[in-house]
């Protein structure tokens, strides 16, 4: 067994499915099926089943899955001590950033980046805030950009604030609100918990949601072709300069803001790559 053996294990008890762990490993499907019954040979037991409902494994399989992530963790622990001997700044970086982040501010960063450190490789996950926390959280990242007041118990770093704003093709008033088509998207609870609360501290009756999607870029789309208007993080729109916006207050005036932190744990700065990323952002303005 290699790494390469304990990858497809992984990968196919988590998708349950031949043909998308091939695409995923980038391996034809009898390439795959075929290395998956020397495995079976080489333990001497049945690991998979297959059936009309895909891929289901076998107790000895879900054992050796489970023994396969831990030791592709392993290996990786291994990869990144053995990098960090020297004080060179090489190695793979796992980072963990939302959907928004990942299209429309981390591209840059990482050029800048890999300009100044070209023997680092990136490992980037993209989600809702909630699951790159989680990941962070439990060491799969390195380092985790998440948007919104999440209580993090060690290392973090404040990027930027941003509006929270009423977006619609043409002007509207508050007062309108209510009786308007509505436009809502997939986001972290934090989030939606923000604006429920807002909505409910002005208005005595529910929004006219016509339609939810499941990104934030979708909705945006949806806003700009005047189908509703939607309640966003202003970044959204920097690019519309002509998609009308109303900055969210609370009671007092105050704009509600949405943050957009920099989570890490201090013991990661030991890894030479950590470090220098770390203090990459703390130099550059994003």
């Amino acid at each position: 067994m290699d790494e390469r053996d304990w990858k497809i294990l992984d990968v196919l008890f988590e998708q349950k499915n031949i043909t998308k762990s091939a695409e995923i490993l980038f391996v034809s499907q009898p390439a795959l099926t075929k290395r998956l019954m020397q495995i079976e040979e080489q333990f001497g037991v049945k690991i998979v089943d297959r059936g009309i409902r895909g891929v289901q494994f076998t107790s000895q399989g879900e054992y050796l899955a489970h023994r396969a992530s831990q030791m592709l963790t392993l290996y990786r622990e291994i990869k990144e001590d053995v990098s960090n001997m020297n004080d060179d700044i090489v190695g793979t970086l796992r980072i963990g950033v939302t959907n928004f982040f990942g299209k429309y501010i981390l591209p840059e960063i990482i050029q800048q980046f890999t300009e100044k450190y070209p023997k680092v490789s990136f490992q980037v996950e993209t989600g809702v805030s909630k699951e790159i926390f989680n990941l962070t959280y439990s060491n799969h990242l390195h380092i985790g950009l998440v948007r919104g007041d999440y209580s993090w118990p060690d290392q973090k770093l404040l990027l930027f604030n941003e509006n929270v704003v009423i977006a619609s093709k043409s002007k509207i008033t508050l007062e309108q609100l209510p009786d308007l088509p509505r436009v809502d998207f997939g986001t972290d609870h934090l989030f939606k918990s923000l604006v429920d609360n807002w909505w409910n501290n002005n208005y005595p009756k529910p929004p006219q949601v016509i339609m939810k999607v499941d990104r934030g870029d979708t909705c945006k789309e949806m806003v700009t072709r005047g189908i509703g208007y939607s309640i966003m993080p202003h970044l959204f729109f920097q690019d519309k300069p002509d998609i009308y916006q109303i900055p969210l207050k609370d009671k007092d005036g105050t704009p509600i803001l949405r943050p957009t932190w920099m989570f890490y744990h201090e013991s990661s700065m030991e890894q030479n790559v950590v470090k220098a990323f770390v203090e990459f952002i703390k130099e550059i303005s994003i």
